[in-house]
This record gives structure tokens, C-alpha cells and sequence, in this order.
């Protein structure tokens, strides 16, 4: 005959303990080891690795083609330079769309929001034109050689070096240069486009025109992209570049819209200050309509009128 155990009166009333459902990691999925050494899908990594590796070879390759066209004559650096960044934007998975047309007339200076180095790439896949960045690129290992072979213009946030550096990227409008600048200062978190400062846009007389550009990355994995997948595109705050890279890579492909707004001549503006702000709202706007997934179209501002006020007129164009 067996057994059976007795339950006493406070063996009863104690709580069964209860498995839970979802074994969660120990790793800090945070953490740049965390991400890369956590339990994930195997088929993640392979695609992170497969492209990291692509993009490291196809640089390799493209930084003596490069070197070699800045020595000869004519725009084949510069058409170059387009191919580079189109394909690293083919090896990330990235779609561009892009809706408008950029301005044939030159020079150009192109005034984009900025939320990742992303783009970088999308842009310089689309444009033929030069970027102005900050200083600090100059000490990144490998990125300073592209930077440089790309006729990048290094600019920095102190205000001693301030009328240098627009000197510098005055010399290069003056050589018809077309050049792309984030007038932001710094990378947002993708979910709203920051102040335009108007210092950036002291050089916009030496342009023959300005030309507003909105970009924002609306499709992740052929869906669209809402506000959760926004910190994968993003670039902000103190994420090192190789996190950022390597959480981004082991998703699918994504793609990014690009906009591009009615050239605005300088000289019709009254100063800077309003030129900026009027800049800002169109791309603005724009974005705002592409973060909820709807169709988006090339805006127009229209210089404020003496008698009806300050504020700009934004139509389509």
C-alpha cells in the first residue's frame, strides 16, 4: 500500500509556484555584447556579418578608383562618389525613393535634415555633391579617408574657427561645387526635425540656390516603418557607430524617402534667420507627412511680403 502525503493547513494556503512562460536572457540587450552575443536568430548575425564585410571590401576597392579620378580633370570623382555611396546603400539593403528633382543650376546648397549616417549614404547616392561635416570625422579610422577622397568640408563648433571655415566653404560654392549641409547641428532621434540654425546658412549668398531636403526612412522589411522602428534608423545620443550598425544590419532591408523641395533663391530672402526658418518648416512638414506613411510632395516657400507679416508662405510647388 503506498503513501500518500499529507497537506497541512499552511501547505494549502502557500502559493504554488508557477514557471514562467518566456525564459528571458541574462545579456543586457543594450549593450553592444549583449546584442551581438545574445539569443538571437543565427540568420541575423550571418546577414550582419555578410554585410559589414561587403561594405569593407567595396571600400577597399573604391579608395584608389577615387584617389585616381580627384588627379584627373573633369567631374568623374564626383560622379564616382555617387556610385560609392548608391552601392553601400545597395549592400545595406536600402531602397531610395526619391520624389523632385534636384536644381541644375550651380552651385548648389543642399539644407537636409539629419537623424543618422545613414544619410550619408542616401544622399550621397543621390546627389552630386560634397558634404560639410564636423571636425570630429577627420579622426575616424578609415571613415577620414573616404571622408577626405569625397572633398568633405570639416567644420568645427568652436566660434574661433567660425569665419575660416565659411571662408572655406564660400571657395568651394565659388568653384561650383554643389555641397550638402544639416543645418540641425547634430542627429535627431528621427521622430521630428530640430531648429535650422541660422549660422549654418551665412554662406547661402555664395549659392545660386538653396534647395530644402527632406529624408526619412519609411519602410523597414518592405512594411512601413512606425514609431517603434525609428531608433533603428536613428543615430542620436551616445550610441557608438558599430552598435548602431551592427542592430540595423541583421534587419531586412529598408528604404528611405527623399525629398526634394523648390530651390530658393537667397537674395530674395530678407536675411538668413528667415531663410532658415523657412527651410526648416518645409522640410519639416514633409517629414512629418512621411512619418505617417503618407504620400509626400515637393513644397515651395514663398519670401514673406513687407505688409502681410514675417512668416513665410509654404505651397506646394
Amino acid at each position: 500500500m503506498q503513501a500518500t502525503a499529507r497537506l497541512t493547513a499552511p501547505d494549502v494556503l502557500r502559493p504554488r509556484k508557477r514557471r514562467l512562460a518566456i525564459q528571458f536572457s541574462a545579456s543586457d540587450p543594450e549593450g553592444m555584447w549583449g546584442d551581438v552575443l545574445g539569443e538571437r536568430p543565427h540568420g541575423g548575425r550571418f546577414r550582419a556579418v555578410r554585410r559589414l564585410a561587403c561594405l569593407v571590401l567595396w571600400t577597399l576597392i573604391a579608395i584608389p578608383i577615387q584617389a585616381l579620378l580627384l588627379l584627373l580633370p573633369g567631374r568623374g570623382a564626383a560622379a564616382f562618389a555617387r556610385l560609392y555611396h548608391r552601392t553601400l546603400c545597395a549592400l545595406m539593403g536600402l531602397r531610395i525613393q526619391v520624389v523632385g528633382e534636384a536644381s541644375a543650376e550651380k552651385p548648389v546648397l543642399f539644407v537636409s535634415n539629419h537623424s543618422s549616417w545613414l544619410d550619408i549614404l542616401v544622399l550621397g547616392g543621390t546627389l552630386e555633391a560634397s558634404f560639410v561635416g564636423k571636425e570630429e570625422i577627420a579622426r575616424w579610422p578609415l571613415i577620414n579617408i573616404v571622408a577626405k577622397l569625397g572633398r568633405t568640408v570639416f567644420v568645427s563648433r568652436r566660434r574661433s574657427g567660425t569665419k575660416g571655415e565659411a571662408d572655406a566653404i564660400r571657395a568651394r560654392l565659388a568653384a561650383a561645387d554643389n555641397l550638402i549641409l544639416f543645418p540641425e547641428g547634430t542627429t535627431s532621434d528621427g521622430g521630428r526635425v530640430l531648429p535650422f540654425r541660422s549660422a549654418f546658412l551665412s554662406v547661402a549668398d555664395s549659392a545660386r540656390v538653396v534647395q530644402p531636403v527632406s529624408v526619412v526612412f519609411d519602410r523597414l522589411g518592405g512594411l512601413p516603418a512606425c514609431r517603434r522602428d525609428r531608433p533603428l534608423f536613428a543615430w542620436y545620443g551616445d550610441t557608438d557607430i558599430f552598435t548602431h550598425f551592427w542592430r540595423l544590419a541583421r534587419r531586412p532591408g529598408g528604404r528611405a524617402t527623399i525629398i526634394l523641395h523648390a530651390p530658393l533663391d537667397p537674395a530674395a530672402w530678407p536675411d538668413r534667420k528667415v531663410l532658415a526658418a523657412a527651410c526648416a518648416q518645409v522640410v519639416a512638414d514633409s517629414c512629418s507627412t512621411l512619418r505617417q506613411n503618407r504620400p509626400a510632395l515637393p513644397l515651395r516657400a514663398t519670401p514673406p511680403q513687407p505688409k502681410a507679416g514675417t512668416r513665410p508662405e509654404i505651397l506646394p510647388a
